[in-house]
C-alpha cells in the first residue's frame, strides 16, 4: 500500500517542479466538453475536497438519491480545482455544487454565487482547518516548520491555504519566505489539490506539514485509520462555517427550492438516513451567509 501511495506522489510532485507555477499533474478523471449541449439532466459538480476517485464514492448514493426524489437523471462533473469548480458556476452550466467555504466565499463576492444548505456534522455546522505532520517527527506548531516542505491543498481553500496564510501573514511572512525554496530553486510548497492527497503526502513523509479539514481528516480516521495513524494534529484553527452546497445567481427558482427541499428533508426518511451516516453527516440545514464572515474577513486582510 505504502508504494501504491509513493507512487501517486512522485508522480504529483515532480510534475510540480516548475519553479514559480505551482502546479501538480492533472488528476482529472472527467473532463466533459459542452457540458449543456443537448443534456436535460440535473447538473451537479462535486470540488476535489477529496480527490475525485473518492469523491465519487463519497457522493454517489447521495447524488443518486436526489435523482431518485427529482424523477429524472443527475449527472456528476469534476474537476482538478476548486477555480475550474467556481467557473462552472459562474457560467451557470452546472445546476448546483458542493463547494468548500473559500470558493464559496470567492465566488459570492465575484459572482454572486448564492447558498442553498449545509451540512451539520456532530451536532455543529462549523469546521477546522488542521496543521498535521508526520506522527514521529519532531515539530509542535507551523512556526517550527521553517524552510521544510509544506502541502498546500488548493490556491482557493480556505483550510488547506488561506488559513495557513493568513497564520503567516500575522508574522509578516508569506509562504514563499516561510518556507523558502530547495537547493534547486524550486519553492518548499506545492499544492495536492485535495485533501486527503495532503494526508498521504504527510504520512507517507513527502511533505514535513500540511494544512487540511478536519471534515476530511476525521473523516478518513474511519476510513483509512492506517494512513491517519502516521501523522498528528499539532494546530487547529478557530472553527469556520461548513463546506456548503451552492448554486448559481440565476438558477430556476423552482429547481433551486426543491433541491432544498429534497436535501433539508434527507435525515427524515430511512433511506436518507442511511446514506447520511455513512458519510458522517448529521443533516443538512439552512445556513446564513454570516457563517462565513471570518474566511471573508482572512481573505479581505491578507490581500
Amino acid at each position: 500500500m505504502k508504494t501504491i501511495y509513493l507512487i501517486i506522489f512522485i508522480i504529483v510532485i515532480a510534475t510540480s517542479g516548475c519553479v514559480e507555477k505551482h502546479e501538480t499533474a492533472n488528476l482529472s478523471i472527467v473532463q466533459e466538453p459542452d457540458i449543456r449541449e443537448n443534456d436535460t439532466a440535473v447538473i451537479v459538480a462535486i470540488a476535489p475536497v477529496v480527490s475525485q476517485k473518492e469523491s465519487y464514492v463519497y457522493y454517489e448514493d447521495m447524488i443518486q438519491y436526489i435523482s431518485g426524489k427529482l424523477g429524472g437523471p443527475v449527472r456528476i462533473v469534476q474537476r482538478r480545482t476548486y477555480q475550474e469548480i467556481n467557473d462552472l458556476v459562474q457560467n451557470n452550466e452546472i445546476d448546483f455544487a458542493f463547494v468548500s467555504s473559500g470558493p464559496y466565499v470567492e465566488g459570492n463576492s465575484r459572482f454572486g454565487m448564492r447558498l442553498l444548505v449545509a451540512p451539520e456534522v456532530n451536532g455543529k455546522t462549523t469546521y477546522n482547518s488542521y496543521i498535521i505532520v508526520p506522527r514521529n517527527s519532531s515539530y509542535t506548531n507551523l512556526l517550527d516548520l521553517r524552510g521544510r516542505r509544506f502541502a498546500f491543498s488548493d490556491p482557493l481553500s480556505n483550510s488547506g491555504k488561506l488559513y495557513p496564510a493568513y497564520r503567516l501573514f500575522l508574522i509578516n511572512e508569506t509562504p514563499e519566505s516561510f518556507f523558502g525554496k530547495d537547493e534547486k530553486g524550486r519553492y518548499n510548497y506545492f499544492y495536492t489539490y485535495s485533501h486527503d492527497n495532503s494526508i498521504i503526502a504527510v504520512a507517507e513523509q513527502l511533505a514535513d506539514g500540511a494544512a487540511v479539514d478536519s471534515l476530511t481528516y476525521d473523516y478518513m480516521k474511519n476510513t483509512k485509520p492506517e494512513i491517519i495513524s502516521k501523522t498528528r494534529i499539532i494546530e487547529v484553527s478557530p472553527p469556520f462555517g461548513n463546506p456548503p452546497v451552492v448554486v448559481p445567481k440565476d438558477i430556476n427558482p423552482f429547481l433551486e427550492k426543491k433541491l432544498k427541499d429534497i436535501l433539508l428533508n434527507m435525515d427524515k426518511d430511512e433511506e436518507g438516513r442511511k446514506i447520511l451516516s455513512r458519510i458522517m453527516i448529521d443533516r443538512f440545514v439552512s445556513i446564513n451567509d454570516n457563517a462565513y464572515d471570518t474566511v471573508r474577513g482572512m481573505r479581505e486582510e491578507i490581500k
